[in-house]
């Protein structure tokens, strides 16, 4: 777990800037990806090519054959997806900091001004540091959830594609410098490792399904408030006359 430890760091502090979907995404992300990733499935897996075992000893036949099978191990295949659906977010993050360093030096001004009529205010932050999603830091956010909505749906044909959907208990190679006819490879512990393979998948479409969610809570959030400064301007428009009929 230690070699995540500073990637986990960083999705803390994104986490402190999210919506309420955004940490529950964030959470199963750091729980049941990064640690599951990191505390068991290296020993659950190990080096699957050397544990695997096939009826011809043929030189050179047994790394053809898991190549050709297995283009790239489980294991990296799923380092490289948590490092790709984190890496929008972390871009988020630095967007998010450089917003908040900007408005503080702001706020700053303001303080020692003493004048503030026509001066520019704080437009995404309060006070307190809390985060108001509009403008271009909500376009911002909305872009780092699509991007990794197509990292993610990515993967998980990639994972098709590429590895399978489970682990078979036995391989029939057809490849050079293995003999055309038989052949086979078994796999060490296959029903334990498809278990696996199938709790990633899972896991990997529960964060899709919350990243969609969040697309349209966003989006949602958006229209009332364009609903809201709609109102507020019609408000503004009216004589204090018409108000009052």
């Amino acid at each position: 777990m230690g070699d995540w430890g500073f990637l986990s760091k960083l999705l803390d502090k994104v986490q402190s800037h999210s919506t309420n979907i955004g940490k529950v995404w964030l959470t199963v992300l750091l729980i049941f990806r990064i640690m599951v990733l990191g505390a068991g499935l290296d020993k659950v897996w190990g080096d699957e090519q050397s544990s695997m075992v096939c009826n011809i000893n043929t030189p050179g036949c047994l790394n053809a054959c898991y190549d050709h099978i297995f283009p790239i191990s489980h294991m990296r295949f799923w380092v490289l997806q948590i490092i790709f659906v984190a890496t929008p977010n972390l871009v988020y993050l630095g967007y998010v900091l450089h917003v908040i360093h900007k408005e503080n030096k702001l706020r700053l001004h303001l303080q020692n001004q003493a004048e503030k009529r026509g001066v520019k205010l704080p437009k995404y932050t309060d006070d307190n540091g809390k985060i108001y999603y509009k403008g271009s830091l909500l376009g911002c956010y909305m872009l780092s959830i699509f991007v990794t909505i197509l990292f993610e749906a990515g993967f998980i044909v990639a994972q098709y594609y590429l590895i399978g959907l489970w682990m078979p208990a036995q391989i029939e190679c057809k490849v050079d410098p293995c003999p055309a006819v038989g052949l086979h490879c078994f796999t060490s512990r296959p029903t334990e490792k498809t278990v696996f393979i199938v709790f990633m998948l899972v896991v990997a479409c529960v964060s899709l399904a919350l990243n969609l969610g969040e697309i349209f809570y966003l989006m949602g959030r958006r229209g009332e408030h364009k609903k809201r400064t709609s109102a507020v301007a019609e408000m503004q428009k009216l004589t204090p006359t018409e108000t009052f009929c």
